[in-house]
């Protein structure tokens, strides 16, 4: 389907091949030399032709059904059962379409900044991309966990080698957390296809399975998942890896992986093992609303600007395994497709805002290297474009209605109250202390009187980082306002994925 032939082969394989070309061009010692520039011209123009050829996934996307679309199947691996088997549908689509747009504004970002091996930098967020695409759009477990621990070989470079002084023990910490829990996935996947005699994701779905198995299954996953979300207690890794990942890891990490966990519970865990699923709700439920209320409190504490905002990224994707697991604590089908679709709403708005707000963070350590609140004050009396652009994406952090960040999260507090009004009550917590950690950076960063000679001496923003938080700032009002594309994007996959959860296997 769709007018371009292979269309997910390509959005995959186009940027990895970009950055094995840009490997291949290397750098030359003088960042400026014309080496270096043809260098960022040709990451540019992969990342900006990837999100251009996957605008294809929106226009030529069936929005009336369930069935996966763009499909693409040849053998693999046939002794294994393993095919190449890429398709999506309306979970999938949004977010492989988040993921090629924010990718060029990452390159952008970056422009200038990078002066060490801008070529490997660039080639390692290009091939990651392509990666991240692959584990959104395949449909065969043993492709999709190839593309799922590929992704940590360029995130592990980008932040052990671009990244700050603690690199190296927020990198391997990374790594250790999040392969550690993706071997389990690993062997529940190979106890499936003992089941099935294939690696057919699809073919999970409609197998049968006894709760006992089912609930192996559903732990073996829920440590893959879990710790990428991150969910509490698993998130530990999180606060370092971005206090010492480059601005675009950050980024990268914020906006699109912290989703994969997330995807991975509506792809797999929901459909694949719903007895299991059922089982645990309320053990999800728990530890989703321990992450929306302890972690905006351990949020309020933070004195670095980028632990804030990683610890608010934890508490934002709770409402995420809040919204998925209130399925069996609502009578009527409506309900729950309200509290999933707010937590795919929920998982591209957090991508659109952690994003800025990391990019924000970014411009202000580009010109002072300090991430530390106490360094700034007054920040509007010298960069007012750069004040207003950051107010605006604090305040769609924080849940401002007409901001993306109020629409997911009002549709899964919806959903709560319908479950249960103990749930709503403790989920709307966030609407308080999103707005008092978020404010609280705010008012000591960017207001008052100016607090010492460094931020009186900051230049306004650049070109390029007023298109970059420009693009977002329109992103997050279009979502904001106009959310119906998205739903009515999402909405007959999700009413499919609760017919599949609420059904009994055993």
């Amino acid at each position: 389907m769709g007018d371009i032939d292979n269309l997910l082969s390509i959005l995959i394989w186009l940027p990895i091949l970009g950055g094995v070309a840009l490997l291949a061009i290397g750098d030359q010692g003088d960042p400026r030399s014309s080496r270096s520039g043809t260098m960022r011209v040709v990451a540019l123009a992969v990342s900006l032709l990837t999100f251009l050829l996957s605008l294809g996934l929106y226009t030529g996307f069936d929005h009336t059904t369930a069935e996966m679309q763009f499909v693409e199947r040849i053998p693999w691996v046939p002794s294994l059962g393993a095919d190449y088997y890429l398709g999506v549908d309306g979970i999938s689509a949004p977010l492989i379409l988040l993921t090629t747009f924010i990718t060029p504004l990452v390159v952008i970002s970056a422009w200038e900044t990078i002066k060490t091996r801008p070529a490997q930098y660039f080639a390692a967020f290009l091939i990651l991309e392509g990666l991240m695409v692959g584990v959104f759009s395949a449909l065969d477990g043993l492709l999709f966990y190839v593309f799922w621990e590929a992704m940590l070989v360029p995130m592990f470079l980008i932040i052990g080698v671009w990244g700050g002084a603690r690199r190296i023990y927020a990198t391997v910490k990374f790594f250790l957390y999040t392969f550690l829990g993706s071997v389990l996935m690993l062997v529940a996947f190979i106890y499936l296809y003992r089941v099935t005699g294939s690696f057919d994701l699809l073919g999970f779905m409609d197998a049968p399975i006894g709760l006992t198995a089912q609930k192996l299954i559903f732990i073996g996953f829920l440590l893959a998942f879990a710790v990428k979300v991150p969910m509490w207690p698993v998130h530990t890794w999180l606060p370092d890896a971005h206090v010492e990942a480059p601005t675009g890891g950050s980024v990268i990490l914020a906006a699109i992986m912290l989703k994969m966990g997330g995807y991975g519970f509506v792809r797999l865990s929901l459909p694949i093992v719903p007895d299991a699923s059922a089982y645990f709700a309320g053990l999800m439920v728990a530890l989703s609303l321990i992450a929306v209320v302890y972690v905006g409190f351990v949020a309020l504490m933070q004195k670095d600007m980028k632990k804030l905002i990683a610890y608010s990224s934890i508490a934002h994707m709770g409402f995420v395994t809040l919204g998925f697991f209130l399925v069996w604590f609502l009578q009527g089908e409506s309900g729950a497709v309200l509290g999933i679709s707010g937590g795919m709403v929920q998982m591209v708005s957090h991508g659109l805002i952690s994003g800025a707000m990391f990019l924000c963070v970014g411009v202000l350590y580009d010109r002072m290297h300090s991430r530390k609140i106490s360094d700034y004050g007054g920040v509007a009396n010298t960069m007012p474009v750069f004040a207003a652009f950051m107010v605006l994406f604090a305040m769609a952090n924080a849940g401002l209605p007409g901001t993306s960040g109020f629409v997911g999260e009002f549709m899964v507090i919806v959903a709560s109250f319908k479950a249960n009004v103990w749930f709503a009550f403790f989920a709307a917590t966030t609407l308080v202390l999103g707005a008092a950690y978020t404010l609280w950076m705010v008012k000591r960063v960017v207001y008052g009187e100016v607090a010492n000679e460094r931020v009186g001496e900051l230049e306004d923003l650049k070109r390029r980082e007023y298109i970059v938080l420009g693009v977002l700032a329109v992103a997050v009002l279009v979502v904001g306002l106009w959310p119906a594309p998205l739903v009515d994007m999402m909405n007959p996959s999700i009413e499919h994925l609760v017919e599949q959860a609420v059904r009994s296997k055993y």
